[in-house]
């Protein structure tokens, strides 16, 4: 495989691991009105826009809007948390990491199939798959060959629980096509890239902590995580590759909303500058432009989902459990692939 251009890298000085974690919940039961007026709102998200969440939840309640609006928040595993809403967890409104995530909770009917008919196509963020390093990078790992090199350690969640996992073996494989090998030898890529992972966890989020923690060489990562990372003090630097993948984040209120009207007024509120810039300042690439938004580096070989025939196509070939090229992949490996 040939190198190819480079792309960002940054770092910061080392903080604790503890800076990493927020809080997850404000009291009460979901769905809930307290009598005085005040309508008690379920937010269930994928495990990395919580400190986004935090901020943007306060400046929606400063609106007329949201004024009687509180919230309940669950943040986990993409997976997970479509999973536990589907199995019965009370949402109001439910963001996660990928479109079939969200798929799933249409098949159970509890969010409408015309979800993703706003002019954003139900995204609210995107972001792209970035290689995180030790500060320094020490081992000079710059690119996808690098990943697989002898010696190196890679940090990557279960892409049978995490919708970041997903995305990051087909940024993996999309950049090792990219590279000039074909499907067969892409498919070869991605297994070497597991058996250089020695721990999935279940969640992006739980990733990075494994990775500030001392685990691993590189990890695969949101960009929006890897800047979370630095903002709060870790010593880490990454790479966004030239060919790398676009992550778009889905948002949507259920169709079991016992108050829609305020779940629409909060999702709305996302796409305000507002949000969108919150969103911005904490990593995310947003999906409103604005000039007061961060800039971020534009890979030249950025391509999304849709080069691999899109996420239907994509979760039979590689992610479905049995017979999946990376199922049998994770099969072989000894790691779990039913949740």
């Amino acid at each position: 495989m040939s190198s190819r251009k480079r792309g960002l890298a940054a770092g910061v000085a080392v903080a604790g691991v503890a800076a990493l974690t927020l809080t997850g919940c404000s009291g009460g039961s979901a769905n809930a009105s307290d009598g005085g007026g005040k309508v008690k709102l379920s937010l269930v998200a994928y495990s990395t826009p919580q400190a986004a969440y935090e901020k943007i939840i306060k400046a929606f309640q400063a609106t007329p809007a949201g004024k009687n609006v509180e919230f309940q928040q669950s943040y986990g595993a993409s997976g997970d948390q479509s999973r536990a809403v589907a199995s019965g967890l009370a949402a109001d409104v439910v963001e996660f990491s990928l479109q079939p995530d969200m798929q799933r909770l249409v098949d159970a009917k509890i969010v409408s199939p015309d979800w993703d008919k706003n002019q954003y196509k139900g995204m609210v963020t995107d972001s792209v798959v970035v290689i995180a390093t030790r500060k320094g990078n020490p081992k000079h790992i710059v690119d996808w060959p690098d990943l697989v090199k002898p010696g190196v350690e890679v940090i990557t969640p279960n892409p049978f629980t995490s919708g970041g996992a997903r995305w990051n073996l087909m940024a993996a494989y999309g950049g090792s096509l990219a590279e000039g090998d074909d499907a067969n030898a892409a498919n070869t890529y991605l297994a070497e890239l597991l058996k250089h992972t020695p721990v999935q966890d279940n969640s992006a989020r739980d990733s990075l902590q494994t990775f500030v923690q001392g685990k691993g060489d590189a990890l695969l990562s949101y960009e929006n995580d890897a800047i979370f990372a630095q903002q709060n003090g870790q010593a880490l630097d990454y790479t966004v590759p030239d060919n790398t993948i676009l992550i778009e984040n889905p948002v949507a209120v259920t169709e079991t909303s016992q108050h829609p009207t305020e779940a629409k007024a909060f999702v709305d509120f996302l796409y305000s500058d507002t949000a969108q810039k919150i969103f911005s300042d904490n990593g995310y690439r947003p999906i409103v432009k604005s000039d007061a938004t961060m800039n971020f580096p534009h890979p030249s070989g950025l391509f999304d989902i849709t080069k691999f025939g899109g996420w239907d196509t994509v979760m039979t070939r590689f992610f479905d459990a049995d017979n999946g090229i990376v199922g049998k992949i994770e099969q072989g490996l000894g790691v779990p692939t039913s949740k």
